[in-house]
């Protein structure tokens, strides 16, 4: 194994090398997100500019931990990660059109992962990098405990998208506009929504109520999935226990585009029309705040999801993977 590591990280030319992005001075990342800035809003029709904000920001203060690709000397790519306990997450990778390679992608890959292992006990490593199309398995570093999900970069487009009728849902249910008070209760019912769920393989905070309350946290109070939108996030309650049952939640990733960041229903609200019902009031809410576009990611093998997603209008944009490194034997975990 420590051979197969090592022709995945040091497989570079005397043109392409890492380095620790801690090293790089302030501002050296400054034309290379004005490039994925761009990327994004191309690719994605997002506005990359918040988080890109941030990234400068940290790496000014050298506190990004990652690593740099560096080409003929100049800065061509960048990847960082952050660390939450047990796991490490790789927030961002991104390298410049001129050396977009695979190749140099996979090197810059497999270097931060090299250097996170090192620095950091962790026992899983998750990934979801929207921009890079999907590497094959193969090429990946650290493949003996890699594992791959596929997903779907969804698009809605108002000018072409079918009238969403109501349902009968809404006389089922009671919905309502988020409610910070409602919080706890809402990541009980995520946590039950994914429960043996291919999900929460990709992202273990579903796999627990205080992981789900960290999740909703993250999409309510940073920029990684756009600014949320209050408009458009609800929640479902039953009529009878008026506990949380259903919930949709929506941002915005750039004055005219939207983002669904989670759409769920609890096992026992599910083949009630809810999930559908929620999805069409959010639409109409982006829509009405200026939204030409809603855009949301699915896992691939969600084949039910992605089947209410087309039939509200949304068109597939782009593929990409989920990944996760994870192994009793992972070569960052330590025995305790």
């Amino acid at each position: 194994m420590a051979a197969l590591w090592e022709s995945s990280i040091h497989a570079k030319t005397d043109d392409v090398r890492t380095l620790d992005l801690r090293q790089l001075p302030p501002g050296h990342l400054a034309g290379l997100l004005d490039e994925e800035i761009r990327a994004w809003r191309t690719v994605l029709r997002w506005d990359f500019r918040p988080s890109a904000g941030l990234v400068q920001h940290f790496q000014d203060m050298h506190a990004l931990s990652g690593c740099a690709l560096l080409a003929q000397g100049r800065t061509a790519g960048y990847c960082y990660y952050v660390v939450e306990e047990h796991k490490g997450l790789i927030g961002d990778l991104f390298v410049s059109q001129a050396w977009a390679t695979g190749a140099n992608q996979m090197l810059l890959l497999g270097a931060a992962l090299e250097q996170l292992r090192k620095e950091s006990p962790v026992r899983r490593v998750e990934s979801q990098l929207m921009l890079l199309d999907s590497p094959k398995l193969s090429s990946l570093p650290l493949r003996r405990y890699v594992h791959a999900f596929p997903r779907l970069f969804l698009e809605l487009d108002y000018e072409s998208a079918p009238a969403l009728p109501p349902s009968d849902a809404a006389q089922r249910f009671t919905i309502v506009p988020w409610q910070e008070t409602m919080h706890e209760q809402a990541a009980v019912m995520l946590a039950e929504a994914y429960e043996d769920h291919v999900d929460s393989e990709i992202n273990d905070q579903y796999r627990s109520p205080a992981g789900a309350s960290r999740f909703l946290s993250n999409i309510i109070q940073y920029p990684g999935c756009g600014s949320f939108f209050r408009p458009g996030s609800l929640l479902a309650l039953s009529t009878t226990t008026h506990e949380v049952v259903g919930m949709s939640l929506a941002s915005l990733v750039a004055s005219d585009c939207g983002h669904i960041t989670q759409l769920c229903t609890a096992p026992s609200a599910r083949g009630e029309g809810l999930g559908y019902e929620l999805m069409r009031r959010s639409l109409e809410a982006l829509e009405r705040a200026g939204c030409r576009a809603t855009s949301l990611t699915v896992t691939a093998a969600n084949r039910g999801a992605v089947r209410l997603y087309e039939r509200c209008g949304f068109a597939r944009r782009k593929e990409f993977s989920a990944h996760v490194w994870e192994g009793s034997t992972f070569p960052g975990a330590r025995s305790s």
